[in-house]
């Protein structure tokens, strides 16, 4: 990994630098790059732009880490609202969450199985509406601390009929991720495959880019191949287009699996895959909490970090 990414990765977590910056009027405006805005309508607003473009999104209520029941029951309001206003205005949205938004981390002294039942109670409910609107709902996932609990509770959930619209996350870099990814296809449960934005030791995680990018070759191919529709997240165009050469050459037509990609990243790339026939979705994040998201984004990509100051210094 390399110093640059280790170091924003490391920012991200810093609690007083995330105060200063989400109360800074100039840090607010550099990160209206990747995130739509404060506002439930701000997100909205962005899908409709994007929806007439012919792109797909899922919006995301952004926070983690909650440290109170109610903290997390208004996380979940947020995504109540979110559904609903999908849902009565027609758009081709849905919703993505993370688990310790939603208080997985809430009494952490508790036994697990009364810790976990906060968190799977509010997104049972959550799943349960997203199914009775025709929606969907995905579970992001977050550090390798939380990886089993997540794909545990995502698995429960979607064993039921009522709640059966919810999906997860997986990501290239984790060494389990094959293992997670076979048991997650025989239940038919949706995936997204990301590379990873989290910092993990060498134990448990590819630290060479190659080696991640061949992973994720790799278990793209096994999810093009397994009848499930999923969501390939990258923003590599080279990877893209071994992808699609994948799916051309195994008769994979571009309706079954679709792109996926950020906000404010490649919108180049976006619009040019769309305008080839393929579908596109992109994750829009919006709220008051974006510091750790945001500084995520520049760990990912220097290219980031380049454009943002080339717009401070105009």
């Amino acid at each position: 990994m390399s110093p640059l990414r280790s170091l924003f990765i490391a920012l991200s977590r810093n609690a007083r630098l995330r105060t200063l910056s989400e109360h800074s009027a100039l840090a607010r405006r550099l990160s209206r790059r990747f995130v739509a805005g404060h506002s439930l309508d701000d997100a909205l607003a962005v899908a409709r732009s994007l929806n007439q473009q012919g792109i797909s999104v899922t919006l995301d209520s952004l926070g983690e880490n909650t440290a109170t029941e109610a903290q997390a029951t208004r996380a979940a309001a947020a995504y109540t609202a979110a559904l609903t206003a999908i849902a009565a205005q027609r758009l081709d949205a849905n919703v993505s969450l993370k688990l310790s938004q939603m208080g997985m981390d809430v009494s952490p002294a508790l036994a697990e199985r009364i810790v976990a039942s906060l968190a799977e109670r509010i997104v049972a409910s959550l799943a349960e509406q997203a199914t009775s609107l025709n929606g969907f709902l995905r579970v992001d996932m977050e550090g390798s601390p939380y990886t089993t609990a997540t794909l545990d509770l995502v698995r429960r959930i979607h064993a039921r009929p009522q709640s059966a619209n919810i999906g997860v996350v997986l990501q290239s870099y984790l060494r389990r991720t094959p293992d997670d990814l076979r048991t997650l296809l025989a239940e038919g449960i949706r995936i997204r495959l990301c590379k990873g934005a989290y910092l993990e030791p060498p134990s448990i995680a590819f630290a060479a880019k190659s080696d991640v990018d061949a992973a994720y070759l790799a278990l793209a191919q096994t999810l093009l191949t397994s009848g499930v529709f999923h969501g390939l997240a990258t923003h590599d165009d080279r990877l893209i287009e071994r992808i699609i050469a994948f799916a051309a050459a195994n008769n994979i037509p571009p309706s079954a699996y679709e792109f996926q990609m950020l906000y404010g990243i490649r919108r180049d790339l976006q619009l040019s895959l769309v305008s080839r026939g393929f579908r596109v979705r992109v994750y829009v994040p919006f709220g008051r909490h974006w510091y750790p998201y945001f500084m995520r984004r520049l760990a990912e990509r220097p290219a980031n970090l380049l454009f943002l100051l080339r717009n401070l210094l105009r």
